[in-house]
């Protein structure tokens, strides 16, 4: 066996490019394939929530995927919309999408200060979670299997 060259270890702290991420999660994504068989990636997907006037895009759902699972995120309801039921839609057609795409369900996560109780109403359930401490703000996984 042939002896291979020392890679070079550069450390970036402060604003790493996205040509940077690209070059890493090109890696993965290489690893990954050679190793998952036959799983195809869908496309992300997105559903935008518009102002009704300037059709600007206010907030909404985007989702990627994640090995047979849809994964959401980020979930952003304009703070004049919460409480109306359009994160309900949302999450609503999000799951039609899943389903649809044959997903087997959808998972997330959220901070503890953002929308958990909402997503427990919908029927997600914890599957994990990041303590709180100094300096850390508590994070839960959750899940939602289809039937």
């Amino acid at each position: 066996m042939e002896p291979v060259d020392i890679p070079i270890v550069e450390i970036i702290t402060d604003h790493p490019s996205s040509e940077h991420c690209a070059a890493i999660t090109r890696t993965l994504r290489e690893y990954n394939d050679a190793n998952v068989g036959d799983i195809q990636d869908k496309p992300d997907f997105a559903i935008l929530v518009r102002d009704p006037h300037t059709r600007d895009v206010l907030g909404g759902l985007y989702a990627v995927d994640g090995y047979g699972w849809a994964f959401i995120k980020y979930l952003a309801i304009p703070s004049a919309y919460r409480g109306t039921g359009l994160g309900t839609r949302l999450m609503v057609e999000a799951e039609t999408i899943a389903r649809e795409r044959g997903y087997i369900g959808v998972w997330l996560d959220t901070f503890e200060f953002q929308a958990r109780p909402f997503y427990e109403k919908l029927g997600y359930e914890i599957f994990g979670q990041l303590e709180s401490g100094p300096g850390a703000i508590a994070r839960y996984f959750l899940k939602k299997r289809f039937a």
